[in-house]
C-alpha cells in the first residue's frame, strides 16, 4: 500500500511539474515574442542600425526590419504593391514621394504623440490627422576633391550654372532621378528655379559635362571623396561625412539655391501591426530622436533643436529654395520620363 501510494504521488508531482513547465514556456514565449515592423525606407544604410537600437531601447517589443533602398526604387517598390501594401510604415522616404503615395491612398491619418511641438511646414497639411509627418531635410550640395581638381585644372565651382563650362566636361557626375530622390529634387529644383524652358536647357549644357549618372544620392559624393571623379552633385550630409573623415572635399552651396527634401513617414493603410506602427510614428518625433536626426543632418523637424554640424556650408538654410512638394508630387512622373529619354543613356547599369 506504502508503495502504490508512493508512486501515486510521484506520478501526481511529475504531471504538475510538466504542466508547470508548459505554462512556463507559455509564458516565456509571450514574454520573449516581439512585433516584426516591416519599415520601408530610404534613409542612408549607415545610419539604419543606430536608428533601430535606439529605438528598439525604449519600445523592446518591437523588431524593426528594414527593407532599404535608393528613393525612387524604394517608391516604385511602394507604387508596384499600391493595390496590396507589404510595408507597415514607410519612414524615411521624401515627402514629395510621399505626397504622391497619399494621393493615390496608400497611408492612414495619424497625429503622433507631440505633434504640435514640429514645424507645421513640416507636417501635411492637407489631411486632419496627417498623412505624413516629416522628420529632417536633407540639401544638395556639390562635393568637390580638392586633390583632383588642382590636378586637372578645375577651379571651385561656386554655381550650378558654373557647371555647364567647358573645363569640366567629363569631370561631373550625379544622380538619375528616377532611382535617387537626391537626383529628383535637384531636377525639380532647377525647374522652379528657372522655370521649364530654362531648367532643361540647363541640363543640357550640364549633361555634356557629366561622365556618368549613378543610381544613388550619395555615391556621387563618394566616388568624389575617394578621387573616382572630380565632382560629385550630392547632398551636404554625405558631403559634411566623408569630409569629416579626411576626404579633401570641399562642399560647395551653389549661389543660386539649393534643392532640398524631407524625409518623413506615414503609416500605411492595411498594416496589421498598427499599434508598433504608432510607437514608432511617436518615436520619431520625439526630442530625443530630433537630437539624433541633428547629429548628421543640420535641418530637422522640432524648432530650436538643430546646432551646427561640423562641415556643412554656412548659411546652407538660407539657399534652401521654396519648394512646392505638391507641384513636384504631381508633376514627377512626367518630369522623370523626360528626363530618362534625354539623358538616361549615361546612366550606369542598375546593380541586380
Amino acid at each position: 500500500m506504502r508503495v502504490r501510494e508512493l508512486c501515486q504521488k510521484s506520478a501526481l508531482f511529475v504531471a504538475a511539474a510538466a504542466v508547470g513547465l508548459f505554462a512556463l514556456g507559455l509564458g516565456g514565449g509571450a514574454a520573449l515574442a516581439k512585433t516584426q515592423l516591416l519599415v520601408y525606407t530610404a534613409i542612408e544604410a549607415d545610419e539604419l542600425a543606430m536608428f533601430k537600437r535606439e529605438f528598439e531601447k525604449d519600445y523592446p517589443d518591437v523588431n524593426v526590419k528594414w527593407v532599404r533602398d535608393s528613393t525612387g526604387i524604394v517608391t516604385a517598390k511602394l507604387l508596384a504593391e499600391k493595390n496590396n501594401p507589404k510595408a507597415d510604415i514607410v519612414w524615411g522616404l521624401a515627402a514629395t514621394s510621399l505626397v504622391m503615395l497619399a494621393n493615390e491612398g496608400y497611408f492612414q491619418g495619424y497625429a503622433p504623440k507631440g505633434l504640435d511641438k514640429l514645424d507645421p511646414a513640416y507636417v501635411d497639411s492637407q489631411n486632419n490627422p496627417p498623412l505624413w509627418v516629416g522628420q529632417r531635410a536633407w540639401i544638395a550640395s556639390v562635393c568637390y576633391n580638392t586633390v583632383e581638381g588642382k590636378k586637372k585644372g578645375l577651379p571651385l565651382p561656386t554655381s550650378w550654372q558654373d557647371l555647364t563650362k567647358a573645363v569640366y566636361k567629363g569631370h561631373v557626375v550625379m544622380p538619375n532621378p528616377n532611382s535617387s530622390g537626391t537626383g529628383f529634387l535637384d531636377v525639380s529644383s532647377w525647374l522652379q528655379l528657372w522655370g521649364e524652358e530654362k531648367g532643361w536647357k540647363f541640363m543640357d549644357g550640364l549633361h555634356k559635362n557629366i561622365a556618368w549618372y549613378t543610381h544613388s544620392g550619395s555615391k556621387p559624393c563618394k566616388q568624389a571623396a575617394s578621387g573616382e571623379i572630380p565632382i560629385g552633385i550630392s547632398f551636404a550630409y554625405r558631403g559634411a561625412k566623408s569630409k569629416n573623415k579626411g576626404a579633401p572635399l570641399e562642399i560647395v552651396a551653389p549661389k543660386e539655391g539649393l534643392g532640398w527634401d524631407i524625409e518623413a513617414f506615414g503609416i500605411v493603410r492595411n498594416t496589421k501591426n498598427l499599434a508598433a506602427a504608432r510607437n514608432l510614428a511617436d518615436w520619431s518625433v520625439t526630442l530625443k530622436a530630433n537630437k539624433i536626426y541633428n547629429k548628421e543632418y543640420a535641418v530637422v523637424a522640432m524648432p530650436g533643436v538643430a546646432k551646427p554640424v561640423k562641415n556643412f556650408p554656412k548659411d546652407i538654410t538660407k539657399k534652401m529654395i521654396k519648394n512646392d512638394f505638391a507641384w513636384a508630387a504631381a508633376n514627377r512622373m512626367r518630369i522623370l520620363k523626360k528626363w530618362q529619354s534625354r539623358y538616361g543613356a549615361k546612366s550606369l547599369p542598375k546593380k541586380k
